[in-house]
């Protein structure tokens, strides 16, 4: 069956509150307004406004609403509009969200699950394009999952509110109107470890999100080239799957690491840093990475697309590795 990952999301939201009476929607338009990106339209008709719950322009607080009914034994899903305003419910996610286990000496567990939007692409400019996920991948006490397909994102959150720990999920808006097959039923997916997209021996470029298909585009035009790179899609960023990250860069003695976040403390200079610490003498060339331009994304479209890692970057720093 054809589905685009705006509906994987909506079904595997419908999915979770049909099969499971704790779990509720909690957010900013996620009821009658059917969701700023329509991802949970129709839901409020189907479960009523005690399972979807239209909230207050208040991150901090329905973000806390909701670690409080997670510790009080429900599955909360709380949606986040975008991730800039996950910055106002910071201190919620991060000093207690991720903490409360871990101070309690394990008695403790805040089972709910996050979601938010991310990445630029869209000309919503500077205050609406970030790309921050190594900034909660970097908090111990945090799960944290960047679904880039539609299957991943059609199941991972049944695997997240199985988890007794928070997650959070980054559902990068650009993927909302890609489509794929999709099985009928779905199957079940991990919550961790890294997928192998693409095959191949010259070189791995290791990427998430919004990247994929950039990544998968760019290794078409490799092949033109002649050069056969594998795509690794992380998938799950805490914990980083680092034994699924060597094995692909060990079979092709070269890694190019494509992340949309800022190169500085990115994500793309973790792993990095891993492959140098594990993998020095099994390499050929030293890692690469291609993130976006230092500057707060632009709103013109042309500088958008500049800023961002595109195809054409990805190739040209490929090639670089390969042929320097």
């Amino acid at each position: 069956m054809l589905s685009s990952y705006r509906e994987a999301l909506r079904q595997g939201l419908r999915a979770a509150l049909r099969d499971d009476a704790r779990v509720f929607l909690m957010g900013e338009d996620v009821g009658r307004y059917g969701g700023s990106y329509a991802v949970s339209k129709g839901l409020l008709e189907e479960f009523g406004p005690r399972r979807v719950r239209d909230t207050p322009l208040s991150e901090s607080g329905f973000v806390g609403c909701g670690i409080g009914a997670a510790i009080n034994g429900l599955r909360p899903i709380v949606e986040v509009m975008t991730v800039n305003f996950s910055l106002l419910a910071l201190d919620q996610i991060v000093n207690n969200a991720a903490t409360l286990r871990h101070m309690s000496g394990g008695q403790v567990g805040v089972p709910v699950v996050i979601r938010m939007t991310s990445g630029a692409g869209r000309q919503l400019a500077a205050q609406h394009s970030h790309s921050l996920e190594v900034w909660y991948a970097h908090v111990p006490g945090l799960r944290v999952l960047a679904p880039a397909t539609v299957a991943d994102a059609r199941g991972m959150l049944a695997a997240a509110l199985a988890c007794e720990d928070p997650v959070i999920i980054f559902e990068h808006a650009m993927l909302l109107n890609t489509e794929e097959e999709l099985p009928e039923p779905p199957p079940p997916v991990a919550l961790e470890g890294a997928a192998l997209r693409r095959a191949g021996k010259d070189l791995s470029l290791i990427t998430y999100g919004g990247s994929l298909p950039r990544c998968l585009a760019a290794a078409e035009l490799l092949a033109q080239e002649g050069v056969e790179a594998a795509v690794l899609d992380l998938r799950c960023l805490r914990p980083l799957d680092m034994a699924g990250i060597a094995a692909c860069v060990r079979a092709t003695r070269r890694a190019l690491v494509v992340d949309e976040g800022w190169k500085t403390g990115s994500l793309a200079a973790e792993i990095i840093a891993l492959l140098v610490e594990q993998l020095f003498y099994e390499l050929d060339a030293p890692p690469g990475r291609v993130c976006s331009a230092e500057v707060p994304i632009p709103y013109a479209k042309h500088l958008e697309d500049a800023a961002l890692p595109g195809t054409a970057r990805i190739v040209e720093a490929a090639l670089r590795l390969l042929r320097p």
